[in-house]
């Protein structure tokens, strides 16, 4: 099966000329995985004081501005504090992602915080995340039917785009049902508990992966932020009908919500060229079909924040901090020849990206 790859270039339209590849034939690039390895061996511990700073600091922020959107007497000053919300609490909500990667021993306390914080109130708690991330990474998994974070969206029906993003903007109507109905209802249901953890347990894009029970440790974590977010759903919900909460404010709390959402759904739309049918393939080649979109550009800092802008290169570094990975891609950069493979994962612009997978499902109709 012929797969192709489309490589933007900032002087050229999406529809020009690109190069063709076989993603399922590529062979691992030693040299560039080995580059890899050796230029970042100092690169691996998180700054801690970077990560509750930026982190909590991003959250604080978030929500003055929600309880501005939710509470200011101007029009005006709401958008204004939702639009603050929605981008602070974004990139609040992202390190989700680092939370996934990293040893906690190294950052202690880092987890629980986030999730009292962070996860609870914007019903996104990190067993949502950690154990499906890691299986998007795992070398026999990536691109398959077997991974939770990847559909073939280049190869599918025109139709599929609009869908993934209308998903997106019911989430937080979703992750209030999660927790506040069918979490209190598994609890005397095997069956619908079983359900609840296998299909609405997990921030995952195919609609066929289902999830294992927790175990050990990780099971006694899931079931305190699941109670966390229960009850948070529960008591706002409870508020809102009582009374207490004005409507405008819930709906602009589901507003945020949704936003960050959508934004987060854009980004996942160019994380990756989607473009495996569900092949098994080499580290290089999954780095192929993954995205970087480096330096100079400042839009990324907001639409793909903590470190998401290298996306790709995450991929063959996924232990790497958030913060060093800029470091990791100027070093690679700077080492390797311009015929490298490492330099045919970074693209310009989102916008590119955005109509290159768009021109994909054409093709399909």
């Amino acid at each position: 099966m012929t797969q192709s790859l489309a490589f933007d270039h900032p002087d050229a339209e999406v529809s020009a000329t690109i190069a063709r590849i076989r993603l399922s034939g590529v062979p691992d690039d030693r040299a560039m995985l080995r580059a890899a390895a050796e230029l970042t061996r100092d690169l691996h511990t998180p700054n801690k004081a970077l990560y509750w700073t930026d982190c909590f600091l991003s959250a604080a922020i978030g929500y003055a501005g929600m309880a501005t959107a939710m509470f200011a007497a101007s029009p005006w000053v709401a958008v204004i504090g939702g639009i603050i919300a929605v981008l602070a609490l974004y990139r609040a909500e992202l390190f989700i992602h680092e939370i996934t990667h990293l040893k906690h021993s190294l950052l202690p306390g880092f987890r629980p915080a986030w999730n009292v914080l962070v996860g609870v109130p914007l019903l996104l708690p990190s067993f949502m995340y950690e154990g499906i991330h890691t299986i998007h990474h795992a070398r026999t998994r990536y691109g398959t039917d077997q991974d939770p974070e990847y559909l073939p969206l280049a190869l599918m029906k025109p139709w599929t785009l609009p869908l993934f993003l209308l998903v997106s903007v019911l989430m937080p109507i979703g992750l209030l049902l999660r927790f506040a109905v069918l979490s209190p209802l598994s609890l005397f249901s095997p069956k619908l508990r079983r359900l609840v953890v296998a299909r609405y347990s997990g921030l995952q894009i195919n609609p066929k992966f289902e999830r294992r029970a927790p175990e050990g440790e990780f099971r006694r974590q899931w079931f305190w932020q699941e109670l966390g977010a229960s009850l948070f759903a529960i008591a706002l919900i409870g508020i809102t009908v009582a009374g207490i909460l004005p409507l405008r404010a819930f709906f602009a709390y589901v507003a945020i919500v949704a936003c960050s959402a959508v934004l987060n759904q854009i980004r996942t739309l160019v994380a990756h060229l989607w473009e495996n049918e569900g092949e098994p393939l080499t580290v290089t080649a999954q780095y192929l079909d993954s995205v970087n979109v480096p330096e100079p550009g400042i839009l990324p800092y907001l639409w793909a924040p903590v470190g998401l802008r290298y996306h790709a290169l995450h991929h063959l570094l996924p232990a790497v901090p958030y913060h060093s990975l800029g470091t990791a891609h100027r070093r690679l950069v700077a080492a390797l020849s311009t015929d490298s493979v490492y330099h045919k994962a970074n693209y310009p612009t989102l916008s590119g990206l955005v109509v290159k997978l768009a021109q994909g499902t054409m093709r399909q109709r």
